[in-house]
């Protein structure tokens, strides 16, 4: 593991600044604030001109320029639950984007005196200066729904075959759930681009199952991917004191938790029944302490070549970036190394850029971040 620090960036204003340098394996990186000022951004998606669609937890969601001029908010959004871990989350483009202008969100939704993990889509549309979504639908909703505000999940990933994955919280005071096939409780659901369950789901057929289930036995899943090599699905979720988890979810398979963990309670208590049991899959990689991983993207730019098929993470409560190389068979990590580490800065979303560089979003409920991480000059 290479331990890598970067020049304090705390109390910057918002708006761009110039980069700051940083060590990395590969030599100096590079790293710019692009844009400031935001208020908890979660979730980051590049248009296809080069602006980002980025997601403020309040509700807002904004169109940022790459020299980092931000919008006025997009109309259209659906109301949010913002409080706690809730509000606006991921947003993603739908892969026919182009022709469909069709924008996917994914949001902690106001019930009833309750609230839930809700997958929305909408169609962009620019005119006059102005942005708004057109015709938004409501195409999925985590059941059931329930009181507090923590752990909603959630990433947006979609499939080759353009079917989409969610990764849905455990609610925190529902964590038994995520074993119950019957709810959406500490799943990833695999659903049609309008919602409609894909004829393939493990659970499709199975009384008493709830058919959109691709995997259980989830925590918090903030991160997700797919493997451009492989076309598989990879998580990353939060433990809680301790065995925060890397998974690669295959259809139908229980990922164990809460009986299974590599962590502790908060009260410091050990949870369920120890760290393995038959019918439950291992995680490909854990870390004990915690550092509360959220977001993750495959590199495959040019940029860094060096870097190309590596995954990257972002550290919540352990503040840094963290770079995983696959082995060869792409099942295993053959390599850490931690980045930013003195950023002083919670990350919570990583993504390449049309242009290679990796794009973060730093967490913060009035300066949240907007940050490119290049090679240095």
């Amino acid at each position: 593991m290479f331990l890598l620090a970067a020049l304090l960036l705390c109390g910057a204003p918002a708006g761009a600044q110039e980069p700051v340098t940083t060590p990395s394996s590969i030599g100096p990186l590079s790293v710019e604030t692009v844009a400031g000022g935001l208020r908890s951004p979660w979730g980051l998606t590049f248009l296809p001109d080069g602006r980002m669609l980025v997601t403020e937890r309040p509700g807002q969601l904004r169109i940022v320029s790459m020299s980092g001029t931000v919008s006025a908010p997009v109309a259209g959004v659906p109301p949010v639950f913002a409080r706690g871990q809730g509000g606006l989350l991921d947003v993603a483009l739908a892969p026919d984007f182009d022709s469909s202008r069709l924008v996917y969100l994914a949001y902690a939704e106001p019930r009833e005196g309750a609230s839930g993990t809700s997958v929305a889509r909408g169609r962009l549309v620019e005119q006059d200066g102005s942005a708004r979504l057109d015709d938004v639908q409501v195409i999925f909703r985590q059941s059931p729904a329930t009181g507090g505000s923590n752990h909603y999940g959630s990433r947006l990933v979609f499939a080759r075959d353009g079917t989409l994955f969610v990764t849905l919280g455990d609610r925190y005071s529902l964590r038994d759930q995520a074993q119950n096939l019957g709810n959406h409780i500490g799943k990833v659901v695999h659903i049609a681009a309008d919602g409609a369950v894909p004829g393939d789901n493990p659970f499709r057929e199975r009384n008493g199952a709830r058919p959109e289930i691709w995997s259980y036995g989830h925590r918090n899943v903030q991160g997700a991917a797919l493997d451009p090599a492989t076309g598989h699905l990879w998580t990353i979720e939060h433990g809680a004191r301790g065995g925060d988890e890397l998974n690669r979810p295959e259809a139908g398979k229980n990922y164990g938790w809460p009986v299974i963990s590599y962590g502790r309670d908060y009260s410091g208590a050990a949870l369920g029944e120890g760290t393995e049991k038959a019918g439950m899959e291992q995680p490909v990689k854990y870390w004990d302490p915690s550092f509360a991983p959220s977001g993750l993207a495959f590199y495959t730019g040019t940029l860094m070549p060096q870097w190309k098929g590596d995954l990257f993470t972002g550290g919540l409560a352990g503040t840094r970036l963290v770079r995983l190389r696959l082995d060869g068979v792409r099942d295993q990590v053959a390599e850490e190394e931690v980045l930013l580490a003195d950023l002083n800065a919670r990350i919570r979303d990583v993504r390449q850029g049309p242009d290679g560089a990796l794009w973060l979003l730093t967490d913060d409920p009035s300066n949240g971040r907007l940050l490119r991480v290049a090679p240095a000059d």
